[in-house]
Order: structure tokens, then C-alpha cells, then sequence
């Protein structure tokens, strides 16, 4: 049980896997059934662990906390860290300040998790056949999207502080961007004389308006409570004002 907890970092790092492998090897190598092998097989691997690691997840009120995976009982919620990403030095009280690249598993998250990892392999299978028509390199760099679309959006879901779910929300506007724009040469509005590019790059724009709230919500609720870890935000919410509360709910 503690060896699949233990592991839910990896559900993320399979389609980071498959991207880099087809998006490396994939246009050159790889035929198009090794690349849509590669590309599926590493979204249903992550399903599976998710399974696996939510299965798990039920046996939490006999766990102890080991060095790195925090436990907690009440919220039924285990907290994996895996290095200190950023380390911000002392708060006037002398406490370290620092954010960890952390992954963490509750409730919401698990089914945050399934949905994700088992809607995302179905469209991945679909899009084998949908796809069939293009080109070696094409269907490759289509494949290493999707998977990278994946790897963000599983980042995005298992994230246990806000700037790991900023990297995951990065991510996944990126992608949004290189799929929407994939036929970059392709008209996308006829009326509008709107081209793929066109659209990708304006869905683009758009995301960056979200980063400004993302980023200013991140801000004012670090000036609220000291933490951006979101376990920790939440431990000191109720001590916040009303205000505070709306106005951070609204920019995230």
C-alpha cells in the first residue's frame, strides 16, 4: 500500500515519458503503430497506478507517515514531496520558507484522477483511427501533444501547492495552443478568415489573462497566510476575511 502511494509521481511521468519518446524519436524512428503503442500504453499504465494508488488510498487509517509521504487521517489525504523546489529563506517568526515539488492524493483529487487518466486513454485510442490519414511525422507530433497534455493535466490535478498547479496550468494552456493550432496551414474560420494558427495563438492570449489572476490570487493568499502550500492555505482560511476569502476564490 505504501509502495503505490509512494508512486503516484509516476503517474504523471509516463506521458512525460511518451512525449519525449515520440516527440525524439517518433518523426524519424517509430513506426506509426510503435508511436500510437507508446502513446496509449503510457496513459492506460498511468490509469492503472491511479487504480492502484486509489485502492490504496481506502487502507490510509492504518498508515503511518514515512520520510517524505506525510499522512493525513482525518482529511483521508496523503501528501508525497519530493525535493524542495524553492527555497525562499526565513519569515520573521525564523520559520523556513521553501515550496516543495509535492503531489497529493485525497478524494477529490482521486477522482480528479480517474476521470483524467481514463477519458484521456479512451481519446487516445479514438484518435488512433482518427489520425490514421496523416503522415509518419505528423501523426508523431500529434501523439507527443497529446501526451504532454496529459502529463500537465495530471500535474494540474495531483498538485499539493499553488505553484505546482500553476506549472500543470502553464502546461495545459500550452498544449491547448499546439493542438488548436496543430493544422497551422489550415483555414479554421472561412467567414472569419481565421486560420488554425490564428486560433491557437488567440487561445494562447487568452490563457494569459487567466496567469495574471493565477499569479495575483497566488500572491495575495501567501500575504494571507505565509504558505502557498494548499493544505496548509486551507488550515488557516478561517481566520481570513471575507473579503480576502472572495477576492482570492475570484482571481484563481
Amino acid at each position: 500500500m505504501v509502495i503505490l502511494l509512494g508512486m503516484i509521481w509516476v503517474v504523471p511521468l509516463l506521458p512525460a515519458l511518451g512525449f519525449v519518446v515520440n516527440g525524439l524519436f517518433g518523426t524519424r524512428f517509430l513506426t506509426k503503430k510503435a508511436v500510437a503503442w507508446i502513446a496509449c500504453s503510457a496513459v492506460l499504465l498511468s490509469f492503472l497506478l491511479s487504480l492502484g494508488a486509489i485502492l490504496a488510498l481506502n487502507g490510509v487509517e492504518g498508515l503511518a507517515p514515512t520520510p517524505g509521504l506525510a499522512v493525513d487521517h482525518n482529511a483521508h489525504r496523503v501528501t508525497l514531496s519530493l525535493y524542495t523546489w524553492m527555497p525562499m529563506g526565513r519569515s520573521e517568526t525564523g520559520e523556513n520558507l521553501s515550496v516543495d515539488w509535492s503531489y497529493s492524493l485525497d478524494p477529490l483529487s482521486a477522482v480528479m484522477l480517474l476521470v483524467v487518466t481514463g477519458v484521456g486513454f479512451l481519446i487516445h485510442v479514438y484518435s488512433v483511427g482518427y489520425m490514421e490519414h496523416e503522415p509518419g511525422p505528423a501523426y508523431a507530433r500529434f501523439f507527443a501533444y497529446l501526451n504532454l497534455f496529459m502529463a500537465m493535466m495530471l500535474t494540474l490535478v495531483l498538485g499539493a501547492s499553488l505553484p505546482v498547479v500553476f506549472v500543470g496550468w502553464e502546461g495545459v494552456g500550452l498544449c491547448s495552443y499546439l493542438l488548436i493550432g496543430f493544422y497551422y496551414d489550415r483555414m479554421f474560420d472561412e467567414k472569419a478568415k481565421m486560420t488554425c494558427a490564428d486560433a491557437g495563438r488567440k487561445a494562447f492570449i487568452v490563457n494569459r489573462i487567466g496567469d495574471v489572476g493565477f499569479i495575483l490570487g497566488m500572491l495575495l493568499l501567501f500575504a494571507a497566510t505565509g504558505t502557498l502550500d494548499i493544505q496548509g492555505i486551507l488550515g488557516k482560511v478561517g481566520g481570513l476575511e471575507t473579503g480576502v476569502c472572495t477576492l482570492a476564490a475570484l482571481l484563481l
